[in-house]
């Protein structure tokens, strides 16, 4: 697959959603986490200029669009969800030089580059929460946040509330005077205070954000905790029943409040003078609630998780599947249908390979639900390294870097097995990645899954990738968005794309007859028309 076919493909996958198709209706999103993609400068964490560098390797590929976790400037106590300055490069990762080369360089190459957003909270190193504290209660500058007394003496947070890292969501502070204060909200660590979204200052703020990086040439962005920012004004105490860490609820009284739409609305304004732009991370279950945030005012994208979710298991897989499709069809207007996305993985949650078994086995299936996922109607992201077949490294308790780690007291292992920095080549750690010590080791075993090593075997998870993304942009089997599904012997699915194309997915650990059909790419060798056990297939 050559540089120029990939760009083509692209331009066919463009046509294929008919005229006037946005661009992002069924793209290829690669999530790219910075500090673990490429090291350029060798101080062990990622950076612009190492993504730049490697934009030949993801034009190869076949991605259409990048997604960027944080690179704003930041103390990084959260690895950049906590922004002391939403409209600069934080020197971690080098300049806002180095962005603009990285977008320019992108799109030269056909590749959208989307990056993340933050508005629930900033640092506590931001200016406005610095000034907060001096000014005091009652304070235009407090009023930006979520400042509040205490219960009773004042010794008490306000509510009950728990943060989504562990501990107590409310923090106090220490007066100017030097007297214990008020108390400020923190839904995840005290190091990133809630703002307070019925503050207009807060909103036209986030609005010059927008316009910053839409000026440079973004091409959208992904909403960090979309179903957040607006909160409930009597602020009661919640039922903590179903609490638990790194999760919420429908009904935790911390998300997904009415007032967070008028705010999406307003984000949707801007980034349509653009053409560009949103996804917004959605952890609502209930479908009618979801589909509120996928309006035609509102974002245009939403994570829904439940394919991530999903064990390897045919019925789960199809629940997860009719369950997204039914969700955005509730957000469909005027003919228009909504848009399903679909990922296996994240920054957030356990590698897949890890997920379905680890090992040989987890690598067999998780090459199978590639093709299921792929072979859906809609927006794919990719997470960095699921193309590889990466596992989730078994992080050493003293190399630790999550805040949920420290603040569950080592009960919560938190999410630094999932962001373990990439395997680019040669036979031992870091594996190209960069010259310095990585900022959490690399695997000794991973010698067998770098870059270098797969696109020397035609056979390798990276190559069955390529192929597999080729396939999807090139073939016009994939271009109807409508999806039917074919009877199939238990632990087994198959669907039908309204263009041709089939899945297959067998669940078991037995052969079984596939549909009828040419097979166009199988995740195991196809004998005797038999799909093998833990694999899948597309046929035409």
């Amino acid at each position: 697959m050559t540089a120029v076919n990939t760009r083509a493909s692209r331009a066919i996958a463009a046509r294929r959603g008919g005229a006037g198709a946005p661009w992002w209706s069924d793209a290829v999103f690669y999530q790219i986490y910075p500090r673990s993609f490429a090291d350029a400068n060798g101080d062990g964490v990622g950076d612009l200029a190492g993504v730049r560098d490697k934009l030949g390797y993801l034009e190869l590929l076949g991605i259409d669009a990048l997604w960027l976790s944080p690179v704003m400037r930041s103390p990084m106590v959260d690895h950049g969800y906590d922004v002391s300055d939403p409209r600069d490069i934080d020197p971690l990762f080098g300049t806002l030089d180095d962005m603009d080369g990285l977008i320019t360089d992108a799109h030269a190459r056909g590749i959208k580059v989307t990056m993340d957003l933050v508005p629930n909270h900033t640092s506590d190193e931001h200016p406005w929460f610095r000034a907060a504290l001096e000014a005091g209660p009652g304070s235009p500058e407090r009023d930006r946040y979520i400042f509040r007394d205490g219960r009773g003496d004042g010794s008490e947070p306000p509510n009950n509330w728990p943060s989504i890292f562990g501990g107590p969501a409310w923090h106090r502070v220490t007066e100017a005077d030097g007297t214990p204060g008020q108390w400020y909200l923190h839904i995840f660590a005290p190091e990133q205070p809630d703002l307070n979204w019925h503050n207009d200052e807060v909103r036209a703020d986030l609005e010059a954000t927008l316009r910053f990086w839409l000026d440079r040439g973004v091409d959208g962005f992904r909403i960090d905790v979309a179903h957040g920012m607006a909160k409930p004004a009597e602020l009661s105490d919640m039922d903590l029943t179903t609490n638990e860490l790194m999760r919420n609820a429908d009904g935790d009284p911390r998300f997904d409040q009415d007032g967070v739409h008028e705010i999406h609305r307003a984000i949707r304004r801007v980034v349509d003078e653009y053409d560009a732009m949103t996804v917004g991370e959605v952890w609502v279950r209930d479908n009618e609630r979801f589909a509120r945030y996928l309006r035609p005012d509102e974002l245009t994208l939403g994570f829904n998780f439940r394919l991530a979710e999903a064990a390897f298991d045919a019925d789960e897989v199809k629940d997860a599947v009719d369950n997204s499709l039914a969700a955005v069809a509730l957000a469909e207007t005027e003919g228009t249908p909504g848009v399903p996305t679909w990922t296996l993985s994240n920054h957030d949650i356990d590698r897949e390979v890890t997920r379905y078994g680890g090992g040989e086995l987890g690598t067999r299936r998780a090459r199978a639900m590639a093709l299921v996922t792929l072979g859906l109607p809609g927006v794919v992201f990719l997470y960095n390294g699921a193309e590889l077949g990466l596992p989730s490294a078994d992080v050493p308790d003293d190399a630790r870097q999550d805040p949920a780690w420290f603040r569950s007291g080592g009960t919560e292992k938190g999410r630094d097995g999932c962001r373990v920095p990439l395997p680019w080549e040669g036979d031992e750690p870091p594996f190209g990645f960069g010259t310095g010590e990585p900022w959490l080791p690399i695997p000794a075993e991973w010698a067998s899954l770098t870059v270098e090593t797969q696109l020397e075997d035609t056979d390798s998870m990276l190559n069955f990738h390529r192929t597999a993304l080729e396939l999807r942009a090139t073939r016009p089997e994939f271009a109807h968005p409508g999806l039917d599904w074919y009877g199939s012997p238990p632990g087994c699915l198959a669907f039908r794309r309204r263009g041709g194309l089939v899945c297959a997915l067998n669940t078991t650990s037995e052969p079984v007859p596939l549909p009828p059909g040419s097979v166009l790419l199988s995740s195991t060798p196809v004998v005797d028309g038999m799909l093998a056990g833990d694999s899948a297939a597309w046929l035409v």
